[in-house]
């Protein structure tokens, strides 16, 4: 990981252990079509929103309540021109404990400002870390559709664009 991979913080009251058993309920707070297991080490899984963007991602790093990694092993994006850009990246999620709750460091490993989907896959990511996940972890119920398809694809190039 370096300084230029795309990263986010948040802070809630709960404990670790909740945040670590919220990200790995990736249906929980993550949109799309998810196959397979998110929560063992080892485990493959996809992620689909279709015509769009797939993913498969193998959890490398599994340590409760302090972290969780996703390497994606294959990937797709509709709307760049390199349409793997993500293959070879990692997520990455890490737990601090913080004034008896949690901080959650969220990081997108190889996901930098040169790739083309930087800006739309920031703001996604934004949405549904800082959004979904948090809400996930600190009301039980996450937002997992509240960013995805063409029309938020469109929106993020519009504001990109000035309009």
């Amino acid at each position: 990981m370096n300084d230029r991979d795309l990263t986010t913080t948040f802070s809630v009251d709960q404990t670790p252990e909740q945040a670590f058993d919220a990200i790995n309920d990736v249906r929980g707070w993550w949109s799309g079509e998810i196959e397979g297991s998110t929560d063992k080490l080892g485990d493959e899984f996809t992620y689909r929103v279709p015509d769009i963007h797939f993913s498969k991602f193998r959890i490398t790093e599994l340590v409760p309540a302090k972290k969780v990694a996703w390497l994606v092993l294959e990937s797709y994006l509709n709307f760049t021109e390199d349409k793997e850009e993500w293959t070879g990246t990692t997520v990455n999620f890490e737990l601090f404990e913080q004034d008896g709750g949690t901080q959650v460091r969220f990081t997108h490993a190889g996901l930098v400002p040169e790739y083309e989907c930087y800006d739309v896959c920031s703001n996604a990511w934004g949405e549904y870390v800082n959004g979904s996940l948090r809400n996930l972890i600190t009301t039980g119920a996450g937002r997992p559709n509240s960013f995805e398809g063409d029309e938020a694809i469109e929106a993020v190039r519009a504001k990109e664009d000035g309009h």
